[in-house]
């Protein structure tokens, strides 16, 4: 696989939009009407967790999906644009828990403790983005920092305006930095998926809320 097709996994080939269009989908809850693109989805995704992005072709996930290959070039160009919509599909799931998880909060402390938590459980335990991380670390964490900062720039905008709409409902101080602080919550929340910790166990939800409780709850104090 090419530089452009392993920044697709993670970021797509515009990531902020990518990011958007599954928040938006996650909100509005749009649904796939085309029940062949969603078979195609589905196969290209076990695929994908299964044998690996680099080692599956669009042959591949034609077999799997039991449509022709042509069939599968009809809705996905290359399989960069397959690739892009597997990762959306999976971005959406993400938002979906991520909208349920934080409704259960009733302050702002709660829901960052409850982001965090939402957050890396969801990624980490994906079956396909947390099995590339264990299994393909080499295409997944290069193309997370050597995009010059775009994956983690649209991540960060996505929780600086979740900031933002705490301040103008009066939950946390005007004065807040919400750039800041935001960079500061994604950078920390990154460097666990991208750096394996030998303290901190990534599958252990209470110890995972209870770091958010220590080191980023204090974040929203200006």
């Amino acid at each position: 696989m090419d530089s452009d097709q392993s920044s697709a996994l993670v970021a797509a080939s515009d990531p902020e939009s990518l990011l958007e269009r599954a928040y938006t989908d996650a909100v509005e809850r749009v649904d796939d009407p085309d029940e062949t693109r969603t078979r195609v989805l589905d196969a290209a995704h076990e695929q994908f967790t299964r044998m690996g992005v680099q080692r599956s072709t669009m042959e591949d996930v034609a077999r799997l999906a039991g449509v022709s290959r042509i069939t599968v070039y009809r809705r996905f160009a290359t399989k960069d644009a397959l690739v892009e919509q597997v990762v959306r599909r999976e971005l959406r799931r993400y938002f979906d828990r991520f909208l349920i998880d934080i409704q259960r909060a009733e302050t702002a402390a709660e829901r960052v403790v409850l982001g965090f938590v939402s957050s890396l459980r969801a990624i980490q335990r994906n079956p396909l983005i947390g099995g590339l991380i264990v299994a393909e670390p080499d295409l997944l964490v290069p193309s997370m920092v050597s995009d010059g900062g775009t994956t983690l720039a649209t991540v960060r905008q996505f929780v600086a305006g979740q900031l933002r709409r705490e301040q103008r409902a009066g939950n946390v101080s005007a004065d807040l930095d919400t750039e800041l602080v935001a960079e500061m919550m994604v950078r920390i929340s990154a460097s666990f998926l991208a750096i394996p910790s030998l303290v901190i166990d990534l599958d252990d939800d209470e110890q995972l809320a209870d770091v958010a409780h220590r080191f980023l709850v204090p974040m929203l104090e200006p």
